[in-house]
């Protein structure tokens, strides 16, 4: 007689998985410290990003009518003329590192931007070449274009490679993570599954994921979720509390991502002044816990330590 199966064996479902790493608690991972000892890594990534007129994707203030669509084309060139600015003289004001998102058609548009950022020593990190497309819908060879053109044109300007990618609409193909190893990418950012970096396996070696958040984002949060510029500063703080508190326990990394043309509304930016300014006063009082950095420093402290500290 044959056994009939567990309810378990029953219902076992074989589901498709991206075979890029595999599960790992975080309260079961060994434990590492960043530099000098520090627990929690901070960063803020400011998207810089650039948008084709009448025509490709963009974000909406308000439902669009057709192309062309002055309304949210006109609000998000904003971030670029205005936002982008107030948001640069807060940075200053507070002494807080930042790492640029940039769409690399920026180049072109408003170069001085850039350049304000870079006479700052803050990391430029790839964002492509412009949130108008979605890398995820091409092929192998016209997204291997698309990366290698973003890379250059930053390397013409920069003088140094990018280290560091993140996808126009948190978009990946398949092959992303390995044409981006490939093509001497060091980490990426557009996986939000943890709260540490981990080793993303490609097909010829290996990637760094960064943590960024998609939580801590004024683009899910405020565009989406219409969450208000008040509550936006209370969950920045919040966030940041908890996970100093956490960091006791496991070396965590806390990414705030945000957009020019949101943020950069002046009733926006009063409150983000005030949770900025809460992060920047703790981080100073806290120096021995609290590590105010870039994603690629981060990313460079976790390639020197011991192989298998890092799942």
């Amino acid at each position: 007689m044959v056994a009939s199966k567990s309810m378990a064996e029953k219902f076992e479902l074989d589901l498709s998985t991206h075979g890029r790493y595999g599960y790992s608690a975080i309260v079961n991972r060994p434990s590492y410290n960043w530099p000098e000892g520090r627990r929690l890594a901070v960063y803020i990534g400011l998207n810089l990003e650039h948008f084709a007129f009448g025509e490709g994707l963009g974000a909406e203030l308000a439902p669009g009518g057709p192309q062309p669509d002055v309304l949210n084309y006109a609000w998000r060139d904003y971030g670029n003329r205005v936002g982008v600015w107030r948001l640069l003289s807060l940075f200053d004001a507070l002494g807080l590192p930042v790492a640029l998102l940039v769409n690399s058609t920026l180049y072109n548009y408003c170069p001085e931007v850039i350049s304000a950022f870079r006479d700052r020593n803050d990391e430029i990190v790839a964002h492509g070449r412009t949130n108008t497309e979605r890398q995820s819908i091409l092929s192998e060879a016209a997204e291997t274009a698309l990366i290698r053109e973003t890379t250059d044109i930053i390397t013409q300007h920069e003088g140094k490679t990018p280290q560091g990618w993140l996808g126009p609409w948190i978009a990946q193909s398949p092959l992303t993570p390995d044409l981006l190893q490939e093509t001497g990418y060091a980490y990426l950012l557009d996986w939000c599954c943890d709260d540490q970096p981990i080793w993303f396996k490609t097909r010829q070696s290996r990637i760094l994921a960064v943590p960024y958040s998609q939580e801590i984002n004024d683009i899910p949060a405020i565009a989406v979720r219409r969450t208000s510029a008040s509550d936006f500063a209370d969950m920045i703080i919040d966030q940041y509390e908890e996970m100093k508190q956490q960091s006791q326990e496991q070396p965590l990394v806390y990414g705030i991502a945000l957009h020019a043309y949101i943020v950069g509304q002046p009733f926006r930016l009063r409150h983000l002044r005030r949770a900025l300014t809460h992060i920047a006063k703790d981080a100073a009082q806290h120096s021995d816990v609290v590590w105010l950095t870039h994603p690629g420093q981060i990313a460079q402290h976790i390639a020197s330590l011991p192989e298998g500290i890092v799942p």
